[in-house]
């Protein structure tokens, strides 16, 4: 496995591996959902690849850039014990040098939800995923279904641009209580820990309603809603039911695969999770 940490690096890296690349981007801090990405790159490819990189341009000024957790020495531990290849690591300075002035804008799947609670997280999202694209030259490239909206700009921005690399996502790994694994789940103490079961009972139960024939949007919203409500320790900043696609606000009788996505605050912790009615991914 070698670890790169400069652009030119990391291409001559890559220039030197025959056969078809699988590319994981992350920020690190890895649990069993990024080795599930990796696995997924290593098997369906001769070799995988990882990013490694705290994206500032994602964060928000109040956000926890500083506090992200981070431990390198065991994610590179990790990584080498699934095989991966190559594994590129750069400085922020790296990645935007001096004068960096280009940032992609990719409209409105991005400005709903996520895009409304976070603005300008997706300038930053698509700008770096974008760059970490062309600098991969990867064949394909693995997302979870645990950031659907993400999943959702990436896969319009890799359209619009004609990007090469299909991006192939993966269904959310869960804790074995149904939490979604997440890097900022750390951040919960044992309290919290349960609090935030809230989160995946609402999915689970609109998942259930729509596997009993419920296609009222307003009754499947109030499925995800009534256990996230009656947990004293959870703020909702959304819960939504969204086109699979568009990420436009579904209403009436849902016709078509609806995302079913929230973002709730358990004390300061904020958590997203989703599922997609209609068993298909994004």
């Amino acid at each position: 496995m070698e670890v790169l940490h400069t652009i030119a690096d990391y291409r001559a890296a890559r220039a030197k591996l025959e056969g078809t690349l699988g590319f994981v981007p992350t920020m690190g801090f890895f649990h069993q959902g990024h080795m599930e990405l990796v696995r997924r790159a290593k098997a369906e490819n001769v070799h995988a690849a990882v990013s490694i990189f705290v994206n500032p341009t994602q964060f928000g000024p109040n956000e926890d850039l500083a506090a992200y957790p981070r431990d390198l020495d065991r994610d590179l531990a990790m990584l080498r014990e699934e095989g991966t290849a190559l594994v590129f690591n750069p400085t922020p300075e790296e990645m935007y040098p001096r004068g960096y002035v280009s940032y992609i804008e990719i409209g409105p799947v991005s400005q709903p939800m996520e895009g409304t609670y976070r603005p300008g997280h997706f300038r930053g999202v698509a700008t770096v995923v974008a760059k970490l694209f062309n600098i991969a030259q990867a064949d394909h490239a693995y997302f979870g279904q645990k950031d659907g909206q993400q999943v959702a700009v990436i896969k319009r921005m890799a359209r619009d641009l004609d990007f090469s690399v299909k991006v192939i996502v993966v269904p959310t790994v869960r804790e074995p209580d149904g939490l979604a694994m997440s890097s900022r789940n750390v951040y919960l103490n044992a309290v919290g820990r349960k609090a935030a079961l809230c989160l995946s009972r609402g999915l689970f139960e609109a998942q259930q309603q729509w596997a009993k024939g419920v296609r009222d949007a307003e009754k499947l919203r109030q499925a995800i809603l009534d256990p996230i409500e009656k947990e004293p320790l959870a703020r909702i900043d959304y819960v939504t039911l969204a086109d699979a696609d568009t990420m436009e606000e579904a209403s009436g009788q849902l016709a078509r695969p609806t995302m079913a996505a929230l973002a709730v605050r358990i004390g300061k912790t904020r958590l997203i999770d989703d599922l997609v009615l209609g068993g298909v991914d994004l």
